[in-house]
């Protein structure tokens, strides 16, 4: 079975956030592991799912997010290392 991908988005506010996410759980097979305050008003969403899903998902959340609001950065990682679990509560 192939790894699952990590996808992130970070949004300025968490209005902008819940409309990404939305739009992505709508878009995709995705799931939503959490999300995270960053600072400076910015959160981040994490996703996972397969690597072509969460790359949908992203890109349809991304220009959601971005008629409401500011994205600041998205990014998916495709089969994490498995270390990286152990960085956040989200990510594995």
């Amino acid at each position: 079975m192939a790894k699952q991908a990590l996808g992130m988005i970070e949004t300025v506010g968490l209005t902008t956030l819940m409309e990404a996410a939305d739009a992505a759980l709508k878009a995709a097979d995705v799931t939503m592991t959490g999300w995270e305050k960053v600072g400076s008003g910015m959160v981040t969403g994490f996703f996972h799912g397969d690597v072509a899903a969460v790359k949908a998902a992203l890109e349809v959340a991304a220009e959601a997010a971005g008629q409401i609001g500011t994205v600041k950065a998205m990014h998916v990682i495709p089969r994490p290392h498995d270390d990286l679990s152990g960085l956040g509560a989200y990510i594995g």
